[in-house]
């Protein structure tokens, strides 16, 4: 897991919570829009103990993973018990994910194929460049910095995002005042009143 290869990163896919049951499975705050795939048995994540943690595995096996109502169980193999579980309780897990890797959904991207992005309205002007994703409860938000330097929030939803396209490095954007170009300024006289 540590040798990591050139172009791939790692990604938070989720956080240890309380031990369930008294044969080492624990409770999973899931941080990843593919658990079935980052907790597939036989997978491989390194361990983030919390600070000023004991010493703890640097990496975990998933040997079970099954969901009890919306909560994810896991069962790790080098947790033998509750005891065990108990002291992993906090640690963050890591996924390591390829630079040509995609989400199942093509739908989905990864943060990382979208920062840098160019993004332009629908006649292909330029907007801006994504600079970061911010994920919310509702939906997820690109911030994206226009070229005098103004950073803006665009729901990332198809309605205001119809095209994404990552072979051509750019997001298109169904753009309207306000959103990511300014509103027009009032004071040119246009709608002064006398």
């Amino acid at each position: 897991m540590s040798d990591k290869q050139p172009g791939e990163i790692e990604v938070v896919v989720g956080r240890i919570g309380k031990p369930h049951g008294i044969r080492g499975e624990v409770t999973l705050d899931v941080r990843t829009d593919e658990p079935e795939r980052r907790f597939a048995p036989g997978t491989t994540l390194r361990a983030e103990a919390p600070a000023g943690a004991d010493r703890r595995p640097a990496s975990l096996t998933v040997a079970r993973a099954r969901w009890h109502q919306s909560t994810l169980l896991v069962t790790f193999e080098e947790l033998a018990d509750r005891n065990a579980a108990e002291a992993l309780r906090g640690t963050v897990l890591h996924a390591t994910i390829g630079p040509d890797d995609m989400p199942e959904d093509p739908d989905e991207y990864y943060d990382h194929q979208l920062v840098g992005l160019e993004v332009v309205d629908l006649d292909g002007t330029l907007l801006g460049q994504v600079k970061a994703l911010v994920h919310g409860s509702a939906q997820d938000l690109l911030t994206v910095r226009t070229p005098d330097g103004r950073d803006t929030l665009v729901p990332f939803v198809s309605a205001l995002v119809p095209e994404v396209d990552l072979d051509a490095g750019r997001i298109v954007v169904a753009d309207r005042p306000g959103l990511v170009t300014p509103f027009p300024d009032d004071s040119d006289g246009q709608d002064a009143a006398p």
